[in-house]
């Protein structure tokens, strides 16, 4: 675990940002963690009328793609979803393991899924939940819809998704154009994990074999990042930034008042970053304090810590430098709220709202190096000059290319960390 952050405060500022950049490189010398997880996985693929022909054909082809994926002795199941969820593999209500017979069996399952109904989404969730909460080690499921949840209220989709909460990860994607990122957003956000489009049904079986190798590459899920704020200092956010700007609002519990436990899902060799805003009261110049320890917490065992510390000067050149990881970052997050802002305003007529918010989005992009982010937006709004943010909105669009920005809004850049210069 790294730290970036300024800790030097003009008199009177009461707030530091800092970054928290967490690496697993495994320890078997070939890039893999040195041990195999136990791995659940729940296929949950839309069955609802709207799926009817092609598109539900390729989705099942997606879901064997996906079987094969699967490691042998692999726990899953498989399931419809309509207005109501089904086991359709195994029947017995409970994981099967993954062996030839049993994916083949899941298989020949997947051919006798017919579909028909609405959609509800809640009901899916809480179907995976009793299937995953009791098993050992990674749990995950991957929701495949083509619509809305209509066929049941937001507060019965928000008690799923509650429910679901610290019990397994949840990849959603969406296919064609009929379904709300939104939504998606809002269960994989609580529930760590990612929204894709897939716009061409015939991309699904790529998606899937993409989400199982990933999958299977994981080791390790019960990793927690621990943050202690001393008495007068308030944590005001945090959030991942990187590979996605996922905002944690909901801590997994209080070790005491002054601490926060985060999930962070399940690790293969990977790096991610956070970020965090601690609240202090502002010092004296030359006052030095602990504004907040943040802790990396594997198995239950603490293996590293990193202090955000605060130290108040009147040094203009100290005060005002800016560390390049939170300033990337915080330039990244702001990009991905512009991006959304600016579609919301468009899809509401408020067209001067949404090229500003747009225009914003591009400098940053720009900015940040972020080109497949200027790409998805160029196919929305003309860009005269990026690094100004002069842009014109484009008089059509297509929903897929507007839908395709809003769902990697979210996606940032990784950026190389440079070493302060000394004081």
């Amino acid at each position: 675990m790294e730290l970036d952050l300024n800790e030097y405060l003009p008199e009177g500022k009461g707030a530091v940002d800092a970054v928290v950049t967490v690496t697993a490189t495994g320890d078997d010398g070939e890039g893999g963690t040195g041990r195999s997880a136990n791995v659940s996985e729940v296929l949950v693929i839309d069955a609802s009328g709207s799926m009817h022909g092609a598109k539900f054909g390729q989705a099942r082809e997606a879901a064997k793609v996906a079987l094969a994926g699967l490691r042998p002795g692999t726990r899953f199941a498989v399931v419809q979803g309509t207005e109501s969820a089904t086991l359709v593999y195994p029947r017995d209500g409970t994981l099967a393991y993954a062996r030839p017979d049993t994916t083949a069996e899941a298989v020949l399952a997947l051919r006798q899924m017919h579909t028909g109904g609405g959609t509800a989404i809640g009901s899916w969730l809480r179907k995976a939940n009793e299937l995953l909460r009791d098993a050992d080690g990674i749990r995950h499921v991957t929701l495949l819809t083509d619509g809305l949840n209509e066929w049941e209220t937001d507060e019965d989709l928000q008690r799923a998704i509650d429910g679901a909460r610290g019990v397994f990860q949840c990849d959603c994607r969406g296919v064609g154009t009929d379904w709300s990122p939104d939504q998606l957003r809002s269960i994989a956000d609580p529930l760590l994990g990612t929204v894709d489009i897939v716009v061409d049904p015939r991309d699904l079986a790529a998606d899937f074999a993409a989400i199982m190798a990933q999958l299977m590459g994981r080791s390790n899920n019960q990793v927690v990042l621990r943050v202690w704020t001393p008495r007068g200092a308030r944590l005001g956010y945090f959030k991942q930034v990187y590979p996605d700007v996922v905002d944690l609002t909901n801590p997994d519990g209080d070790a005491e008042p002054s601490t926060s436990d985060y999930l962070t899902g399940a690790w293969g060799r990977e790096s991610r970053g956070y970020q965090l805003r601690v609240a202090i009261t502002p010092g004296a110049v030359g006052e030095e304090v602990l504004a907040a320890r943040v802790s990396l917490v594997v198995d239950g065992d603490v293996v590293d810590r990193a202090l955000v510390r605060a130290i108040w000067t009147d040094d203009l050149e100290l005060s005002t430098r800016v560390s390049h990881l939170v300033g990337h970052y915080t330039g990244m997050t702001a990009m991905s709220s512009a991006i959304q802002q600016g579609l919301r305003a468009r899809r509401a007529g408020d067209d001067a709202r949404a090229q500003e918010e747009l225009g914003a989005a591009t400098a940053l992009a720009a900015a940040a190096g972020a080109t497949d982010t200027l790409d998805l937006l160029a196919k929305v709004v003309t860009i005269e000059d990026a690094a100004t943010g002069r842009v014109r909105l484009l008089p059509r669009v297509s929903l897929a290319d507007e839908m395709t920005l809003d769902t990697r809004s979210t996606r940032t850049t990784p950026v190389r960390r440079i070493q302060p210069p000394h004081a």
